[in-house]
């Protein structure tokens, strides 16, 4: 059972960028110091409050600092040209010696979707597989390269210069390319549908209701079954909130102050997703009116918080009813006002008092 810290990031839109990616950075580090093992950077282009347009270029900085195995939380594939993100994640890849993981998704923010022009979402889900046929494509092979798609086409045939090394795109570190994760946010999820059929691993979304984590286990086990397969932790991980304190009181107070990072972000999502109409995978009962959700609600439901002990039992009650995941990813969130004592409390407590008894608890069930 591993641990690791998810970061979209999400931040008040009028604190300074700068400021901000000081204290995602400090907040990394802090987590390679309690022994988080992975770090997961989500990457967006046109929002103050999401402000990290690189992840890759955010956690390059932190390489030769911790020893965290490093994700992309995601690469939005249908943005980028595909021959960018191979010879970037290959670099990468090298510069880590192999401590990436590849995530991969659609996108999920609407002001991306029209800056890239791909606010059709078949179009998005049709995209991004095309550029990782073709980022796998490159990986595999030496030149000249051919590779049409509908899309974008990678072509080097006429600058070839073996000797020199001209025309040759860069392999990654891993062989034959680092492990691949795709995000689920939806009960039936596609992406969790593609991801067993291609042995990638899923990331389950820490702004979805805790029913529909139980969807994507099932959706998982079914598509595995169909294969032969069952479902090895090593290819789920589940991504939550968490406030962890010394009482269950003092833990839902925090969760539900006015200044609380937990309230401002689902705050947040659930406006953005009731604008979309998106807000099914927040709702705690499927059949709850979308007029009938309130915040309050949602936040019960996507925040694991109480004491150390009532936090270690919502996570194997989480386990029980979702299935055999082995991934915790704790989500970060804005250090602004009280956050900062909260989180770095809850992030200490998780790493040092809920993850070895849960972990010893698995490991005792899983015999």
């Amino acid at each position: 059972m591993r641990l690791g810290l998810f970061m979209m990031p999400l931040h008040p839109p009028e604190r300074p960028m700068h400021e901000t990616l000081a204290e995602d950075t400090e907040k990394s580090l802090l987590a390679d110091r309690l022994g988080f093992e992975e770090l997961w950077v989500g990457e967006h282009f046109s929002a103050t409050s999401e402000p990290i347009a690189s992840p890759l270029m955010f956690m390059a900085t932190l390489a030769p600092r911790t020893r965290l195995t490093f994700a992309t939380g995601v690469i939005n594939l249908p943005n980028h040209h595909p021959a960018m993100v191979a010879a970037e994640v290959a670099q990468f890849d090298h510069m880590t010696e192999g401590r990436l993981i590849l995530g991969i998704g659609p996108g999920g923010l609407p002001s991306d979707w029209e800056l890239f022009g791909n606010t059709d979402a078949m179009q998005r889900g049709r995209r991004m597989l095309e550029a990782i046929d073709i980022i796998l494509e490159i990986w595999r092979q030496d030149p000249p390269y051919a590779i049409e798609g509908p899309t974008w086409s990678a072509r080097i045939s006429q600058a070839v210069i073996p000797e020199f090394g001209i025309g040759a795109m860069p392999k990654p570190f891993s062989r034959p390319h680092p492990p691949i994760a795709i995000t689920a946010r939806s009960a039936d999820s596609f992406g969790v549908r593609m991801a067993a059929e291609r042995g990638w691993g899923v990331v389950s979304a820490n702004f979805v209701a805790e029913r529909i984590l139980e969807g994507h286990g099932h959706t998982l086990r079914t598509a595995l079954a169909a294969k032969g397969r069952e479902v090895a932790g090593a290819e789920w991980r589940i991504a939550r909130n968490f406030c962890i304190a010394d009482t269950d009181a003092e833990a839902q107070d925090r969760i539900f102050d006015a200044a609380s990072a937990n309230r401002y972000y689902f705050h947040y999502l659930s406006i953005l997703a009731r604008r979309a109409g998106m807000l099914t995978t927040l709702k705690p009962r499927a059949e709850t009116p979308d007029e009938a959700v309130t915040l309050e609600a949602i936040i019960a439901d996507c925040v694991i918080a109480g004491s150390a002990r009532t936090v270690l039992d919502r996570l194997v009650a989480l386990r029980e009813r979702a299935g055999p995941f082995d991934h915790v990813l704790m989500a970060g969130l804005d250090w602004s006002g009280p956050n900062r004592a909260w989180e770095q409390e809850t992030m200490h407590r998780l790493a040092e008092e809920v993850m070895p008894r849960f972990r010893q608890h698995v490991a005792a069930t899983s015999r």
